[in-house]
């Protein structure tokens, strides 16, 4: 089974709500060792987040003189700044995830949103913990004897009902080479997309050879 956000977030959240004053994030900030928190209303939901940028643009504006301030900060940057509190000076809308998420989405929303962090919330989105970075590469310390007894076990007995006998399967630092021919090119294409999705796999060698109806036997180089 793939890793969800739950198994890899952290429960232990550095939170402020919306009333916080800039010195009391600056010193959370330093205290925790963070550089970012989720901010929530009063009823524990996340509204935005306030990172060590967004604190750092107001600081840019009261030590910059005013022309320098103008070509550096955008005019929404500016007005961010002016702000005192968690409420003025966060990001918004959020970007945030559920717990049930696969792993992999949350890699692909860090990558497209161009965050280090995700907010989980719940589905009345309070918050329930945060999915680092770090936390979604976990899944590729997972051991490469597991990732090919997943392969051989469910995905060619249970999910595409081939013999395992066919193929040659070996997996090297999360790297998989599959050998062998397919009953059929669709059996064959399926099984390299079913384990490109699979947790831990970096990347996928197909060595596959194709069978092709009233024609020679493909044989794929595909990485």
């Amino acid at each position: 089974m793939s890793a969800t956000v739950k198994d890899v977030m952290t429960t232990h959240v550095v939170a402020v709500r919306k009333n916080a004053s800039f010195k009391d994030m600056a010193i959370s900030l330093r205290e925790h060792r963070v550089s970012a928190f989720p901010v929530l209303d009063e009823d524990d939901r996340v509204v935005g987040v306030i990172s060590e940028a967004d604190l750092l643009a107001k600081e840019a504006l009261d030590l910059a003189a005013p022309g320098l301030v103008a070509s550096v900060l955008r005019h929404r940057e500016q007005a961010k700044a002016t702000g005192v509190t968690a409420a003025d000076l966060m990001t918004r809308p959020p970007v945030t995830i559920g717990p049930l998420e696969p792993v992999t989405h949350a890699a692909r929303l860090m990558h497209a949103r161009k965050v280090k962090r995700l907010p989980v919330i719940d589905e009345a989105g309070r918050l329930v913990g945060i999915v680092a970075r770090s936390d979604v590469l976990s899944v590729y310390s997972r051991p490469d004897a597991d990732i090919g007894h997943e392969i051989t076990d469910r995905i060619m007995l249970d999910t595409l009902l081939t013999d395992p006998v066919r193929f040659t399967v070996a997996v090297k630092d999360g790297i998989v080479t599959v050998e062998g021919t397919p009953e059929t090119a669709v059996v064959g294409h399926d099984m390299i997309e079913e384990i490109r999705h699979l947790e831990g796999v970096v990347s996928v060698r197909d060595r596959l050879s194709y069978p092709r109806a009233g024609g020679p036997t493909i044989v794929s180089a595909r990485f």
